[in-house]
């Protein structure tokens, strides 16, 4: 009960306690291939921290201390809403309830809150729910061949007419087949363009949190030689355009940073002259796509962990849900 009594007066400090520890590897039940448990990484440990910061903070918002809260309370935390949307979606939200099961585990609490919470979710409906889209070996042509710009060196009478296409289609091949997220791509800085092609004509870009955001993890991935191509060939235009600054796709040529709002609508643009259903296509799809593909090729959860930048070896393994979404049938001939 002192344990207990220790999370009620501050239970911040007790959970970074406890998620440093052997005992929360335990409640995770993985262990290493000679049986000795699995212990956090400092990235995964920094995500549960501050997964469990937002429910601390809540509990005093509703006059809660941790070994009063109930299966209710915690449903009406994941279940809020701000202008109508759920502040978290169903997947999250049942992350925050198995978080919150193991520190009861721990605690000894019996009935578990969080356990009890997590009977009471349709796990099924949440599955469905958070199932992304990716595009089929079809639509990514597609979307390949409805790329914006054209070759460098085309730029007809005007100097450099143009170039902002050829920076976007770069921008897009290279989030495409090489797995970045938007603010990957628009933080990316020429020191982490590897300077070497291997034989096979692909680079190594070696991402790292500067400039972009703050759930980025340093992480290398390999671009194969189509979007190698067009990302040399752009930095080569851009070095004899004298933009200043390290971004890889500037804005404008001052070098300024481009936003996300002007990545999505250029995104957009692409899956309209390809042809296809706008509604949740973007950035996210074609992330959901190279994540896809590298599963079917065989590259095992945590390895994808490591390729896509993410914390969790959980959150790779989600990918595994994603599914293409088949183009509409043709309007019936009149």
């Amino acid at each position: 009960m002192h344990t207990l009594t220790s999370w009620d007066a501050d239970p911040v400090q007790a959970f970074k306690k406890f998620v440093a520890s052997a005992a929360f590897a335990d409640t995770g039940r993985r262990t290493r291939a000679d049986g000795t448990p699995r212990l956090l990484s400092p990235a995964s440990a920094k995500i549960y921290i501050f997964m469990f910061n937002n429910v601390a903070g809540w509990f005093p918002e509703q006059g809660l201390k941790f070994s009063t809260v109930t299966q209710a309370d915690l449903l009406r935390f994941i279940e809020r809403r701000v202008k109508g949307k759920r502040v978290l979606n169903s997947k999250i939200a049942y992350r925050y309830l198995r978080l919150l099961e193991r520190c009861y585990e721990h605690l000894e609490v019996t009935p578990n809150p969080a356990q009890q919470a997590i009977l009471g979710i349709d796990r099924a409906h949440m599955t469905q729910d958070e199932a992304g889209r990716a595009l089929s070996p079809d639509q990514l042509e597609r979307f390949f061949a409805a790329l914006p710009g054209e070759a460098p060196g085309k730029q007809g009478s005007r100097p450099f007419g143009g170039w902002k296409r050829r920076r976007d289609r770069a921008m897009q091949l290279v989030i495409a087949l090489a797995g970045l997220r938007v603010s990957e791509a628009i933080g990316l800085l020429i020191a982490e363009v590897g300077r070497q092609a291997a034989l096979d004509g692909s680079i190594v870009l070696t991402i790292t949190p500067d400039e972009k955001h703050d759930t980025s993890h340093e992480h290398a991935v390999t671009l194969p030689r189509l979007g190698a191509e067009a990302l040399r060939a752009w930095l080569e235009e851009r070095e004899t355009m004298a933009i200043p600054g390290e971004f890889v796709f500037p804005a404008n040529l001052t070098g300024a940073r481009m936003t996300r709002k002007t990545v999505y609508m250029q995104m957009r643009a692409t899956f309209e002259r390809a042809g296809m259903d706008l509604a949740r296509s973007g950035g996210r799809t074609l992330r959901n796509t190279f994540a896809k593909q590298q599963l079917e090729q065989g590259t095992p959860a945590d390895e994808l962990k490591d390729v896509l930048g993410l914390a969790l070896e959980r959150s790779a393994a989600d990918y595994q849900l994603v599914r293409v979404k088949p183009d509409p049938e043709p309007d019936p001939p009149d």
